[in-house]
């Protein structure tokens, strides 16, 4: 018996330590800062040398594929002696500490939600200069997508409260799985294997198309054959405004493609410009390439955007985001 009671005892307290950690979890206030900003917490000798350079070329390179220059993340410094509780609500923080008595390896350390949600704070840990460089040039890419991936996750918590649940049954019923489109998203076209859903604002228009096509060539992930599926699916299913006018691939800027995979869903990412043949328009879009459930398949699911009046990095990372909330029908929880 008494066994028993402790069990129960040692339950409770699990229990309530449990839930003491997500009541303090829905204390922290809300983030601060605008999306795709990063604030740098950094002496100022140190961002004005190789380490803020460093830094620079790694979250402010030019976003790819854009028409016009625009960094991956706009980037603010603060020294510091200055980092009182107002900078700390920072939705993206970099905190950059170089300290002679850091006996260990110099590395990154990772938190989430330390003052504030939903929150991602990067530290750079070293013991001088010299530490702190090979780091961020060792771990360059897994920096940038550690603050890329915290914008996609916002974007698809937002998407998930303020989901328009009408639009998961098209996209279950051509690919198998859903993807979770926020408020604002309307079905514009639907066959058997193909979908077109999209945010049309009088300035800017956010578009995702989903389509398939049979599996079975022997190149079927190179960027050929996704750019020559693409060019004829577009023809078929997204008419430009003018007769014989329709959407494809530019062919000023070849497509990129890289091998990804998201939790654990392996994909390829192609990267390009599309136009309209017969009229001015165009823009960047984004594509993931990748087998249906059953393999007999392959299934796109593509993102691009116009806005010709306005800087495009936003909106491109907005819609993207939205197809990383991709998840196979059995999936759901």
């Amino acid at each position: 018996m008494k066994i028993k009671n402790l069990a129960l005892t040692l339950l409770c307290l699990l229990t309530l330590l449990s839930c003491g950690g997500k009541r303090k979890q829905n204390l922290l206030p809300n983030v601060s800062g605008k999306a795709g900003e990063v604030l740098v917490v950094i002496e100022r000798d140190q961002w004005e040398g190789a380490i803020g350079n460093s830094v620079r070329s790694i979250l402010a390179d030019d976003c790819p594929y854009l028409a016009q220059r625009e960094p991956l993340f706009s980037l603010s410094n603060v020294p510091p002696g200055s980092f009182g509780n107002m900078f700390k609500m920072h939705r993206n923080i970099l905190i950059v500490n170089i300290d002679p008595q850091i006996n260990a390896d110099a590395a990154f350390a990772f938190r989430n939600n330390p003052w504030a949600r939903p929150q991602v704070v990067a530290q750079l840990n070293a013991a001088d200069e010299q530490a702190a460089l090979a780091v961020l040039e060792r771990d360059a890419q897994i920096l940038a997508e550690y603050f890329e991936q915290a914008e996609r996750d916002r974007v698809i918590a937002n998407a998930k409260l303020y989901e328009e649940s009408s639009l998961q049954e098209p996209v279950a019923q051509v690919t198998g799985g859903i993807i979770h489109f926020p408020s604002g998203y309307k079905l514009r076209k639907k066959t058997d294997t193909f979908v077109w859903i999209a945010d049309e604002k009088q300035y800017v228009n956010q578009t995702v198309l989903i389509y398939t096509y049979p599996a079975g060539a022997r190149d079927e992930f190179s960027s050929e054959r996704i750019i020559a599926m693409r060019n004829s699916i577009m023809q078929e299913n997204v008419p430009g405004m003018f007769d014989g006018s329709y959407m494809t691939t530019s062919s000023a800027f070849d497509p990129v493609t890289r091998s990804l995979s998201y939790k654990g869903h392996p994909f390829m990412e192609t990267r390009g410009f599309w136009e309209v043949h017969g009229d001015f328009m165009g823009g960047p879009f984004v594509s993931h390439s990748f087998y249906s459930q059953d393999g007999q398949s392959i299934i796109v699911l593509e993102a691009f955007v116009y806005a010709p009046k306005y800087d495009k990095r936003q909106y491109l990372r907005q819609v993207e985001s939205l197809l990383y909330s991709f998840e196979w029908k059995k999936e759901q929880k």
